[in-house]
């Protein structure tokens, strides 16, 4: 296991080699730890890229509140994101919640290069 004396360049090779073996929750709690980490100790590493991975390692381990809690942070700082508002509506469909998914996934489309997934019942070109 690693330890805080653990460089923090390897502990998030680490962390992403858990995410690429699609080990979700091992990966999401080195995430959740390198988070807190770089948030406290304001050690020079900017968290967005890594509260991106931690909510989608929440997402593969089915930490949905978590994933979704983590999304909604981040689609507040920064709204013009269509990539976090596809992952924050994925969340929520996965939550069965697809009133509230809809409004993402149709700004995911509108904002990026992201095509408004028609899962869950809806026709195409809904």
């Amino acid at each position: 296991m690693t330890t805080m004396s653990t460089p923090f360049s390897l502990r998030l090779t680490l962390a992403d080699s858990l995410f690429d073996r699609a080990d979700h929750a091992a990966a999401a709690a080195a995430y959740a730890e390198l988070v807190d980490e770089a948030t406290r100790d304001d050690i020079g590493h900017g968290t967005t890229a890594l509260r991106i991975s931690l909510a989608r390692a929440y997402f593969g381990s089915a930490q949905l509140g978590r994933a979704e809690s983590v999304l909604r942070e981040l689609v507040e700082e920064s709204p013009d994101d269509g990539y976090l508002h596809l992952l924050l509506g994925r969340t929520l469909q996965r939550q069965r919640r697809h009133d509230d998914a809809r409004r993402h996934l149709t700004l995911a489309s509108i904002l990026g290069d992201h095509e408004r997934p028609t899962a869950y019942g809806e026709e195409q070109g809904a």
